[in-house]
């Protein structure tokens, strides 16, 4: 039998110093962070696996109807629109709700981010008055129609058309294959009414064949307003998911549905009556990637509410680590609690860290998004797709490790941590499989000196790096001028420096960078012929996602640097400067083997590297509480019986 829980009055955490971390982690949108806390802090928010799933969508939509009545949706929208044009505030108000339930985040995030973002980014002043307020208040409900079950990540070859009839001017939307069927879509199961459908627009002036001119966006009303399928649209249910109850995901095939020509999302390419097409981007593949790029914040929505999820996870599991003791104490005074040994500090405390770096770093991924540069959008789509990827892996392994850390309680629906790991599972999937986004980065890294390298094939793309007359290397752009500050006075050295010089861990995650760039692109260039540069690039893929991901995590420690860097001198700053050790040594201990095998660090510093995340465990033990508590989560959604005891 377990013995009973108590509380360990030591570990009660320092109040002052939490909110001091909150206001550095929440960044310059604390305000929207808290305003959204308020508005969240319901335990009737949380996911109850009780509710069928009928109940548990009704209950989203319920309570999306209550946010868009407080003005929610608003900052997601030009201020010309019907919103007030603060993107930044858009993307952590969504965060924020993933402290809640994870099925109200995507619902929100499909209607307002993915449907509406559609709408008011590829779409012109036509859609933006006749639909925009709808979409904001939610009297248009809309989903996002772009997946289909023979294409996810490849877009560009999604099989559904729409055809232009210059006689009657409409489009025909047609689903010609069972494969061109658009699965898994939010909304299309229940409540959508209007879908935002990404097809091969096929068209042709006076006197020319009609032609296929690449993926445009369509809005094609699915339903009508008593939810019956419209003529030649066929909806149905995915049903039951590994998570996520409350979003109503489906299907939706078409037949040859007509809609007006004026339905064309048409910001990038235009219709005449007559049939001519236009569009002020020739490139068929260019014009491709610039609409898929005014669509990312749907994927930065992704990453910031995983890395709320990891965060939640993570504070549940501390918690109860504090609470829950377990084997005789060595002065047999009772026992000792959990979080004392150190196997359970390695387990949580790691994660930890990298949850502050992750969400330092989503500060500045949004902030990017919000700056709208358009000289920097290629390079911001690259860090974002690689972000997403980072992130929500992250998160499905701290959700996964906390619920080992809590044992049977953390299998139990109540205590949440179950039902967090069956939703956040799918991140990593949706918003671009993370395997391919870090593909995405590599082939962005290597091709970072020619505008022709996006949209190639396999062998166009191998060809081009074959072929290049410069050497490839990163480009390192800091994130902020502190970076370059600290390299500046920092010894170039890494071999005999301290493992906490701050320009130490940014020169060797820009070492281990630069090293697989350079060897990436060699592999490469052993294509000798068109013939076999599929098989070369095949081969050397497992190469080229670990680029994206080296790429990915410098940027995150180089966000995490310059965010501590800023901070006021005091306890605080110390105390998230050891944090920011346990990061680093812990992203060396993961890569130990690659970092020894190409001498970027000696045997004995290796060694060195894993004392080091003992001692940083130990260091920060005592602060455990405050690290936690400073992520901001509303009492009522820490709501779990397991930490009702003592």
């Amino acid at each position: 039998m377990s013995a009973p829980v108590t509380p360990d009055t030591t570990a009660s955490g320092d109040t002052a110093a939490a909110g001091i971390l909150r206001e550095i982690l929440d960044g310059p949108w604390h305000e929207t962070r808290e305003m959204v806390r308020e508005n969240i802090d319901r335990a009737e928010l949380l996911p109850d696996p009780s509710r069928t799933l009928d109940q548990a969508r009704a209950q989203i939509l319920d309570t999306m109807r209550s946010l868009a009545g407080n003005g929610f949706a608003a900052p997601g929208f030009a201020a010309d629109h019907g919103g007030t044009g603060d993107v930044g505030a858009a993307v952590t108000g969504i965060e924020t709700l993933g402290y809640a339930d994870l099925s109200l985040m995507v619902k929100s995030g499909v209607q307002w981010g993915l449907f509406g973002g559609a709408v008011e980014n590829l779409g012109t002043a036509r859609h933006h008055e006749k639909y925009v307020p709808g979409i904001i208040n939610l009297d248009v409900l809309g989903c996002f129609a772009m997946t289909e079950t023979g294409h996810g990540s490849n877009v560009a070859a999604v099989e559904t058309t729409a055809t232009y009839d210059a006689a009657t001017q409409e489009f025909v939307v047609h689903s010609p294959t069972a494969s061109a069927r658009k699965d898994y879509i939010g909304g299309a199961a229940e409540h959508a009414r209007v879908a935002a459908v990404f097809a091969q627009l096929i068209t042709g002036g006076p006197g020319e064949e009609p032609e296929g001119r690449g993926v445009h966006c369509f809005v094609v009303p699915i339903r009508d307003d008593d939810g019956n399928d419209l003529p030649g649209v066929t909806t149905s249910d995915c049903g039951y998911k590994g998570g996520l109850a409350g979003v109503d995901n489906g299907r939706i095939m078409f037949d040859q549905v007509r809609i007006p020509a004026e339905n064309l999302l048409n910001r990038y390419g235009d219709v005449a009556e007559d049939g001519t097409y236009s569009s002020p981007i020739e490139s068929t593949n260019k014009r491709f990637f610039t609409m898929l790029g005014t669509l990312i914040r749907g994927r930065v929505c992704v990453a910031a509410t995983a890395g709320a999820a990891g965060r939640k996870a993570l504070t549940l599991a501390t918690r109860y680590g504090l609470l829950r003791r377990q084997f005789e104490a060595p002065d047999e005074q009772g026992e000792v609690t959990i979080l004392d040994y150190l196997g359970h500090q390695r387990k949580l405390l790691p994660l930890i860290a990298k949850s502050y770096a992750i969400a330092m770093a989503q500060n500045d991924i949004t902030a990017r998004l919000a700056a709208a540069d358009p000289d920097g959008a290629r390079r911001l789509e690259a860090d974002v797709a690689g972000f997403k990827a980072y992130s929500t892996w992250h998160a499905s392994n701290a959700v996964n490790t906390a619920r080992e850390a809590c044992g049977g309680a953390g299998y139990l629906a109540e205590n949440q941590l179950s039902i967090i790991r069956g939703d956040i599972d799918v991140f990593t999937t949706f918003e671009g499989d993370n395997t391919v986004l870090y593909q995405l980065v590599g082939k962005e890294l290597l091709g970072a000196y020619a505008d022709d390298i996006r949209g190639l094939s396999a062998r166009g793309w191998v060809r081009f790096v074959a072929t290049m007359a410069r050497d490839v290397v990163a480009e390192k752009t800091a994130v902020r001028q502190v970076i370059q500050t600290i390299l500046d006075d920092s010894d170039e050295d890494t071999d005999d420096s301290s493992l906490t010089n701050r320009g130490t861990q940014i020169r060797l995650l820009r070492k281990r960078e630069d090293h697989l760039l350079r060897t990436c692109a060699q592999r490469l260039q052993k294509s000798k012929s068109d013939d076999d540069a599929f098989d070369v690039f095949n081969s050397a893929q497992d190469h080229l996602l670990k680029v994206g991901h080296a790429h990915t995590e410098r940027l995150v420690l180089e966000s995490m640097i310059a965010t501590i860097a800023e901070c006021e001198d005091g306890p605080v700053r110390e105390l998230l400067w050891k944090v920011c050790d346990l990061f680093v040594y812990s992203v060396l201990e993961a890569d130990l083997a690659w970092f020894l095998m190409h001498r970027h660090v000696s045997v004995e510093r290796a060694k060195a590297v894993r004392r080091g995340v003992n001692d940083l465990c130990t260091d920060l033990r005592p602060h455990a509480r405050a690290l936690v508590d400073a992520f901001g989560i509303p009492e009522q959604l820490l709501t779990a019986p397991m930490l009702d005891h003592g």
